[in-house]
Order: structure tokens, then C-alpha cells, then sequence
């Protein structure tokens, strides 16, 4: 981390104000280069004018510049931040006039927060914490994200490392010291907090996988026969025209998706081609899609025209119990069916729908509660760790268990970052968005 690196912080579109961010050793120089000040208040906001450290041309007039000289920054390394005019020739000067400053370059994604985290500033999942706070698009990702971004995985799993650095210790010094005064069944002391610690980690991970799906967005399905509604109940659902909708049967060949915000949930609700036998190729690879997603969909909206004596067979061999029945056509359907009735045409049982899916989709992460686990590379190290431990409780060689607790311990590091985790880093910064 010898280089000094910039960003732009903010969006790349015309803007009031745009942050360019600099962290490294020469930040507070280009901070002197660009604004000719030798002295500052750190953290202390400063009215300058920035100035090309070549040509001396402006580049910006009453910007706003703050030092934070490291370690009390958020890098850990002296950080300057410029709030500039945010039109495209200011920032594309200031970028370019920074380019010039020997060893300064311009920042990879993800570099600031990077760096912070190889200077202690914070964990890998409260890095990761910021990368889904940038994402999130709902109310609940957001307050996931914030839970994780102030420590809370990382509060549990460093309790649990400290329980198994403890449990280690032990019966390390159980087996080199064998000659030692030791309480006697030391080992026999050990096994219930081994035990104790398994059946946590089995639970938290016994989640229904509701972090990963409130990060990702849980899957609805809309499964129906042809003409049974589905595109007009899509975009009935959307307030706006996702879907093409025609009489025409097999009109929807492929499955089309669109995301919306449930009562703060992230859903990604996905239209399918109607459910019958064909002997077109490129229908039945529509319908083959259409089940394949109704098969993946955390919850299926099953459609049956309302209008029609007999339920589609077809379709009720995907009915189960994460399955919302809904009757359509409810305006010109003669039989009153029982169940949820819409009509897409005059927004009959719409709203009363929506409020049954969002009560459905919050029932799906309504949980005791804790953190919980928000990315595969979580659940599968804390998998290593469980298993790790179950070898440990089942082997009688002492120093077999101790290499087990061993591995257990580096596994459950491996998800804050407390162990050596450099194969890691590329894969976890490489998605931050440039500036971050």
C-alpha cells in the first residue's frame, strides 16, 4: 500500500456537488499541491481553490476540502476528501490533474474499504455490510446491512472464536504436558462446551437461509394455463406494463422478471408461459422454464381462470404449500369461487392480494431473533466449522481432536478476516463500486 490512490465517490452524472476521495502517503501533499495551503485543521471543513499543481489553471473555485490524517481515518492511512462542483469537466479535471501527482493512481473497486480492512479498521463482514448498504434498494436490506455493518456477525463469531482458542488451549497443554499436575478428565471437561458450541452453530445455520434472501431477493412465481391471466396480473402487480398481454395463447415464451419493494422486503416476481402440452419446440422450452422456476421460487402464485368450470391440471401439479391459489376474470366469471379473486381489468382483489404476498413473503424471514448469515461464503465456512467439530467430538485420539479444533477455528476466522484470508480479498472487493 505504498501507492496513493483516488476516486471519484459519488455517481458520474451532472451533480450539485461530486466527492473525490485520496487516501495514502501522499494524500495530504495533494492536498498542498492542489490548494497551495501548508496548514490545516484536521477534520475540519476548508473553503479552497483547487488549482492544476502543472499549469496552476483553476480547476474549481469554492470547494470544500477535509484532511483526516491517519490512523483516525476511515483507511487508516491519510485520507483528504475534495467536495467539488459536480459538472463532468471539473470532476474529469480534478481526476486528471491528481493523475499527475507521482505515486498517485487511480483506486480499483473496492480499494478504500480494502485498505481499511488490512489496517484494522474492520472486519470482513462489516466490509462486506458496506458493499450490501450500497446495494440495498429496501427498507429491510437496509437495516440488514446496518445490523451487520455495526458488528453484530462479527460479535458472535469472534465469541465463538474465543470459546474455541480456549477449548485449543487446553487440550494442546493436555497433550504436551501429559506429566503436568492438570485437573484430571480434562478432556471430559472440554467435551461439553465443544458440544455446546456445535449445537449454536447448527442452529444459526438451521436459518432458512432468510439473510441470503433478503440480500438476493426471494423468488415469486406466477404459474398458470395459457390465457389464464398471468401477464395482466404481472403488470397489474408492477402499476406498469412489464408483460406483452394478447388473447393469443403461448404469447409468453420465456420467463420475464421484475423486482418490487413489499412492505420493505425485496421480491423479484417472475411472469412464466403457460402450462400445456405442445409440439412447439420453442413454447415447450418456454413451459420447461416455467417450471423449472416454479420448482426454484420461494413462494408460487398459482393462476386459474375463473371463468372455466374445471381448474387446470396442468397447473395443480405445482400447487404446495408455499402456494397463494388465485381465481382471475373475477369481474365476468359467473361462479363465486372461493379463495383470493382478482380482476386485472378493474383492479378487483389487487391490493388484497398484494397485502397476502407481503404477509406470505414477511412470514418467509419471520425468524427468532440474532444476526443472521447473509452470503454462501458465510454458511460455508461456518459448514466447515461444524463439521470440523463433529470429527473432533467423535475421534478418541487427543491430538486428532485438537487438529480438528484447529481447523475449526481457522474456518470460523476465515469469515471476519482474523486469519490469513489474502486468497479471499480479490473475490470479496472485486463488486464495490469504484470510490468505496
Amino acid at each position: 500500500m505504498t501507492d496513493t490512490i483516488f476516486a471519484l465517490s459519488t455517481g458520474s452524472y451532472r451533480s450539485a456537488i461530486a466527492v473525490i476521495r485520496v487516501s495514502g502517503p501522499k494524500a495530504i501533499e495533494s492536498f498542498r499541491l492542489l490548494t497551495s495551503k501548508k496548514n490545516f485543521t484536521p477534520r475540519q471543513g476548508m473553503v479552497v481553490t483547487l488549482a492544476d499543481p502543472v499549469t496552476r489553471q483553476t480547476l474549481d473555485f469554492r470547494a470544500l476540502a477535509l484532511v483526516y490524517p491517519g490512523p483516525a481515518s476511515f483507511t487508516g492511512e491519510d485520507t483528504v476528501e475534495f467536495n467539488l462542483h459536480g459538472g463532468r469537466a471539473v470532476i474529469e479535471g480534478m481526476l486528471r490533474a491528481l493523475s499527475q501527482i507521482p505515486a498517485c493512481r487511480a483506486a480499483e473497486p473496492g480499494e478504500f474499504t480494502k485498505r481499511a480492512f488490512q489496517n484494522g479498521k474492520l472486519d470482513l463482514t462489516e466490509a462486506e455490510a458496506i458493499a450490501d448498504l450500497i446495494d440495498a434498494e429496501t427498507e429491510m436490506q437496509k437495516m440488514q446491512a446496518i445490523g451487520q455493518a455495526h458488528g453484530a456477525l462479527f460479535q458472535l463469531y469472534s465469541k465463538w472464536a474465543d470459546i474455541l482458542s480456549t477449548v485449543l488451549a487446553h487440550q494442546e497443554a493436555d497433550i504436551e504436558f501429559p506429566e503436568d499436575d492438570l485437573p484430571g478428565g480434562l478432556t471430559l471437561t472440554l467435551k461439553p462446551q465443544i458440544e455446546n458450541l456445535r449445537r449454536e452453530i447448527y442452529e444459526h445455520l438451521d436459518d432458512n437461509r432468510r439473510g441470503e434472501r433478503l440480500r438476493n431477493g426471494i423468488r415469486i412465481a406466477i404459474i398458470g394455463a395459457p390465457n389464464a391471466g398471468k401477464s395482466s396480473l404481472m403488470n397489474a402487480l408492477a402499476r406498469r406494463n412489464v408483460a406483452i398481454v394478447s388473447e393469443e395463447a403461448g404469447t409468453t415464451r420465456d420467463v420475464i422478471e421484475v423486482h418490487l419493494d413489499l412492505g420493505g422486503y425485496p421480491v423479484i416476481l417472475a411472469d412464466t408461459a403457460g402450462l400445456r402440452e405442445t409440439d412447439n419446440n420453442i413454447e415447450a422450452e418456454g413451459i420447461r422454464r416455467a417450471q423449472t422456476a416454479a420448482r426454484d421460487a420461494d413462494l408460487k402464485i398459482a393462476l386459474f381462470d375463473g371463468t372455466l368450470a374445471e381448474q387446470d391440471a396442468d397447473t395443480m401439479k405445482l400447487v404446495d404449500e408455499n402456494t397463494l391459489i388465485v381465481f382471475t376474470k373475477s369481474d365476468i366469471a359467473k361462479k363465486q369461487t372461493p379463495g383470493i379473486r382478482v380482476s386485472s381489468s378493474t383492479g378487483e382483489g389487487i391490493d388484497a392480494l398484494l397485502k397476502q404476498i407481503t404477509a406470505a413473503v414477511a412470514q418467509v424471514f419471520r425468524s427468532k431473533p440474532g444476526p443472521v448469515l447473509t452470503r454462501e461464503r458465510h454458511r460455508a465456512a461456518l459448514t466447515d466449522t461444524a463439521y470440523a467439530l463433529d470429527r473432533c467430538l467423535s475421534t478418541q485420539a487427543p491430538e486428532l481432536a485438537a487438529e480438528d479444533l484447529r481447523l475449526a477455528l481457522r474456518a470460523l476466522g476465515s469469515i471476519t478476516g482474523r486469519v490469513h484470508v489474502e486468497d479471499l480479498l480479490d473475490k470479496i472487493f472485486r463488486d464495490f463500486c469504484i470510490g468505496k
